[in-house]
């Protein structure tokens, strides 16, 4: 298909239309187009098997697509395309017996201009860390170091994929103020990731990818403000006796009573006036997840 003026922004940096890649009978990728705005942080999300990474590793040039068309500025990738991007890969082999500053002056020896190291110490936060042998860092000590090293030669673009997978969660986080700090910096960031957290923190646009296709795409907020008008509230059932007269549809079940509504206000006036208790509330409200599942039956989190 074609990109329409919507997928074509004026600053778009990457452009991606009707990639395909086969293996064997099975469409890993399947006819994709789409567009990455410079300065932005673009995720594509999807379930273990949806095509992601294998279109990932195809803009970064490591596979080549069987059909379909990558530019990068308006034209063509080409080899001149690798020297302004840098990648993180979900595993990488490192030399042993280095320090985390011996790692990174070896990866800066590798390009022609790399960023002085100890920018990058700064940036990636490695300074705790860096006389320390790069085989006894924790989950997120490496991350943190293999994004030093996606950003030695200073790249326009910053490939990430699932850079969070196993961390803990403060681990997690942390990584996330990097990310930021990054993106200040005007970077364009292209994540994977099927944490849908991850992607509302991080991501400027999306594209929610299943079985190779593109099922939806757009800003994260606007999507779920165009899926979803309801907040749900969830209060303690013993906090009412009987059925409160409410204008909105709400269930009584498993000990909770549940209320979906889209004006949150509105309804927690109502259950004061009904003399309710507050106690125990809570109030979610629809997120990435909850999207996947409306749009294919399935969670983004199971494998």
């Amino acid at each position: 298909m074609d990109i329409d003026d919507t997928d074509h922004p004026m600053g778009a940096i990457l452009e991606i239309r009707n990639l395909t890649k086969h293996y064997g009978s099975v469409r890993a990728v399947d006819g994709i187009s789409f567009a990455v705005q410079e300065g932005h942080c673009f995720g594509l999300l999807g379930p273990n098997g949806a095509g992601k990474t294998t279109t990932i590793e195809m803009i970064e040039t490591i596979l080549s697509p069987d059909s379909g068309d990558i530019d990068y500025r308006g034209s063509g990738i080409d080899r001149a395309f690798r020297e302004k991007i840098g990648i993180q890969f979900q595993s990488t082999a490192l030399q042993e017996f280095l320090t985390v500053r011996e790692t990174l002056v070896l990866f800066s020896r590798l390009y022609t201009h790399p960023r002085p190291v100890e920018e990058i110490v700064k940036i990636c936060s490695l300074g705790d860390i860096i006389g320390r042998d790069n085989r006894k860092l924790s989950g997120g000590q490496r991350q943190r170091m293999l994004l030093g090293i996606a950003l030695i030669n200073d790249p326009e673009i910053l490939f990430l994929d699932e850079p969070t997978t196993g961390l803990d969660p403060n681990a997690r986080r942390n990584f996330w103020e990097l990310i930021h700090r990054i993106k200040a910096r005007g970077k364009t960031i292209i994540l994977t990731t099927h944490y849908m957290d991850e992607a509302e923190i991080l991501c400027d646009d999306i594209v929610i990818m299943d079985h190779g296709k593109i099922i939806e795409r757009g800003n994260p907020g606007i999507l779920l403000h165009k899926y979803f008008d309801d907040a749900v509230i969830r209060l303690p059932a013993k906090n009412i006796r009987g059925e409160p007269e409410l204008p909105c549809a709400f269930e009584i079940k498993n000990g909770w009573l549940k209320i979906n509504c889209n004006d949150i206000d509105g309804i927690v006036r109502e259950l004061m006036n009904h003399g309710i208790s507050l106690s125990g509330m809570s109030i979610e409200k629809p997120n990435l997840d909850d999207l996947f599942v409306s749009l294919t039956g399935a969670s983004l989190d199971d494998d």
